[in-house]
């Protein structure tokens, strides 16, 4: 039986350390902290909203306890503000099947615990380079899961694929209880997302807490320098919490009847900071010679912008777990741990990063297109309309990048796929588009709120 160590225990570790125990491998995770420390004492790492493509993995292990009682999302409900104050549009889609987040606490505390109670082996202790030389001497293959933490520098920043190299946003993220798990006249339980161009984005994100169950995570995309970069010096929840509440009230204010009432779900409920999103290479080298893996955040770090950062973990483990097992008895070298990553970015990776970081920018031509296009979605069950189409269809590239990303940055492309869709000439369904948001924009200009579709006095333009 051929033995593989697994360093970190957070989603796409212990993901991997339960597919590969299933196949018959023997498992070693090593982990800084123990399962109830993990539930305790410790921070969420992120949202981890997870969609479709990638719940299947966690489907396929068994691991989904909380089926029944998290709040499953449908979709998004975005609106989009090219300046402050000014609400040009809104797009609100469905997807195909529901989304959840799970606040990693608990997600790690009982898959650690399954993963002992199925035969794998837990190990409690913080890995230092050196050890991990000495763990990678005991194992055929070992792989590093250990996120964002010093580890993350043994493998090299690829500088062709990697975009950035400075943070695009100051990040804030509490998670809240006290709000209404849904919006007055949105037709479903959505993430609620605020594209302010020059302030940031801010995400409303439905969530299973450890604690209160269903519930919301509160996250903030502050450009830096920007009026929404106000939470660098927070030391708390509370204060996270109260600096993001005067936020929404000086650049959102639509949303602050809705989080007025929210309080702090746990002390531990909170993260600030910034990272420089970052593709690394898929090879370490050890002192002793010897190669170890990267694996999620570890290989690839994305802004958290576009929900991705456990979905590409998930995917990515996956795709690990399949070329594990099809190498058989041969040697986890160098090559291998290329190929390997070479197969996932060309599957996925290159089209996750990619959507992810149009988010960061002014969309491209074509994605503005797709938005002016869709104007009229509303969300509902029962709307077939174009509009709504594309609307679902922007949603749907949240589940598998794959679909839309090579559209959204190519014209051409784009508005054929605006005609398929709405089963007129691209043209003609900007032009409804169009007219839809100048109504709304007059409106604006006289000193009205805007009256976009789920909202009263709504009027599709002919």
């Amino acid at each position: 039986m051929r033995s593989i160590a697994i360093i970190g225990s957070g989603q796409a570790g212990l993901l991997a350390a339960h597919a590969l125990l299933k196949a018959g491998y023997r498992v070693t995770l090593y982990s800084d902290r123990t399962p109830d420390q993990w539930l305790h004492e410790s921070r969420p790492t992120g949202t981890a909203t997870r969609f479709d493509l990638a719940l299947q993995f966690e489907y396929e292990l068994d691991l989904n306890s909380w089926v029944n009682d998290a709040p499953w999302g449908d979709g998004f409900h975005v609106t989009i503000c090219p300046m402050l104050g000014n609400r040009m549009l809104t797009a609100t889609g469905r997807l195909r099947r529901p989304f959840v987040a799970i606040d990693l606490r608990l997600q790690s505390h009982q898959w650690m615990n399954e993963l002992v109670a199925r035969g794998g082996e837990v190990r409690i202790e913080s890995v230092t380079l050196r050890r991990l030389d000495e763990i990678s001497a005991e194992h055929d293959l070992t792989i590093v899961a250990a996120g964002r933490a010093e580890l993350c520098n043994l493998f090299e920043r690829d500088a062709e694929r990697s975009v950035y190299d400075a943070p695009q946003r100051q990040l804030a993220m509490v998670c809240v209880k006290g709000p209404q798990m849904g919006f007055e006249g949105i037709p479903m339980l959505p993430v609620k997302l605020n594209l302010m161009a020059t302030a940031g984005e801010a995400f409303w994100v439905p969530y299973f807490h450890k604690d209160v169950g269903p519930s919301w995570c509160l996250l903030f995309e502050a450009r830096p320098g920007g009026p929404m970069d106000r939470f660098r010096g927070a030391k708390s929840a509370a204060q996270v919490l109260q600096m993001g509440k005067q936020v929404i009230r000086d650049v959102m204010p639509w949303d602050e009847a809705w989080v007025r009432d929210a309080e702090v779900s746990d002390p531990n409920g909170w993260l600030v900071g910034s990272f420089a999103p970052t593709v690394r290479k898929p090879v370490g080298r050890l002192p002793s010679g010897r190669c170890v893996m990267p694996l999620g955040d570890t290989a690839m770090s994305l802004d958290p912008i576009g929900g991705q950062g456990a979905n590409n973990g998930n995917k990515m483990a996956r795709n690990l777990v399949e070329c594990i097992i099809a190498h058989q008895d041969q040697a986890f070298d160098a090559q291998w741990m290329t190929d390997t990553f070479e197969r996932f970015y060309a599957r996925h990776g290159h089209a996750t990063y990619t959507f992810n970081n149009l988010l960061l920018e002014p969309l491209p031509t074509a994605g503005r297109d797709l938005l002016i296009a869709q104007y009229g979605s509303d969300g509902r069950f029962d709307n077939t309309s174009g509009e709504q189409r594309l609307a679902n269809a922007f949603v749907e590239n949240f589940n598998d990048p794959t679909l839309l990303t090579p559209l959204l940055q190519d014209s051409h492309q784009m508005h054929q796929f605006i005609s398929r869709e709405t089963g007129r000439s691209w043209m003609r369904a900007l032009a409804g588009g169009g007219l839809g948001i100048a109504r709304e924009e007059l409106r604006q200009l006289r000193g009205h709120e805007p009256r976009h579709p789920l909202v009263h006095g709504y009027k599709k333009a002919a």
